[in-house]
């Protein structure tokens, strides 16, 4: 026996209230016709503002450098501070270094007792130096230890520079295995670093432990010479001493 099953059959919907055929033409002839109410001279106004904002909105995000960004801290170890600077593509870290650190350092590379103490109470710093910048952009950032500034109350100086120090020493005071071993040591007194670039190193800022001073910091980026402040850096104390 055949079985003849039934068939849905299938209709357009109707239309429900308040929907109609959509007339191209028709809306055409509207939007024509509210167009004609806003002045062309305006309508193109507007356009370029818009552009402009968006072209400045862009800029800004892109081309112009961050702010200044300081963060101090301290080592959860051994305690020992230090100070984080970011502006622009410049990155600045300064961590202490204990003088007895610094004298056990130097005098393991062949230094008299008198100028490995010299060098570990002239606030030495462990100092870290990157250009934060991406490849490309392709910015460089160049330094002169020359041009930083130590401000205190009292005055301002700059920060010693090993090459002056090294020729203080007399030639008998200080073989030729330990100027190389300080050369290398010290953090170089003029770089130039590429986009990732980075380097590592000591400085010296010829105060006695546990001075608290302001650094300015000068250096070149894109060709043009920038500045900021490093406020209430503080020395190692000489623990070593106060024992």
């Amino acid at each position: 026996m055949q079985i003849h099953r039934p068939v849905a059959i299938l209709s357009s919907p109707r239309p429900q209230p308040g929907m109609g055929r959509f007339h191209p033409q028709r809306a055409a002839g509207r939007l024509g016709a509210w167009l004609q109410l806003i002045p062309v001279a305006q309508v193109l106004v507007n356009l370029v503002t818009i552009r402009s904002l968006c072209l400045l909105l862009l800029l800004s995000v892109a081309g112009t450098p961050l702010a200044a960004e300081i963060i101090r801290g301290a080592d959860a170890e051994t305690g020992l501070r230090k100070w984080h600077l970011v502006e622009s593509r410049l990155e600045v870290e300064l961590v202490q270094r204990l003088p007895d650190q610094t004298r056990g350092f130097f005098m393991a590379r062949g230094f008299s007792p008198a100028i490995a103490d010299e060098i570990a109470v002239s606030c030495i710093f462990q100092t870290i130096v990157r250009n934060t910048g991406n490849q490309a952009d392709a910015v460089a950032v160049s330094i002169d230890l020359a041009q930083w500034r130590v401000i205190r109350a009292d005055g301002e100086q700059g920060i010693r520079l090993k090459e002056p120090w090294i020729a203080s020493w007399p030639e008998n005071a200080v073989s030729e295995a330990s100027r190389l071993a300080f050369q290398w040591a010290l953090f170089p007194t003029r770089q130039e670093f590429l986009a990732d670039d980075y380097n590592w190193g000591m400085t010296a800022f010829g105060l006695p432990p546990g001075t608290v001073f302001d650094l300015d910091l000068v250096w070149q980026e894109d060709g043009k010479v920038r500045s900021t402040r490093i406020a209430a850096i503080e020395c190692a104390p000489d623990v070593e001493r106060l024992q």
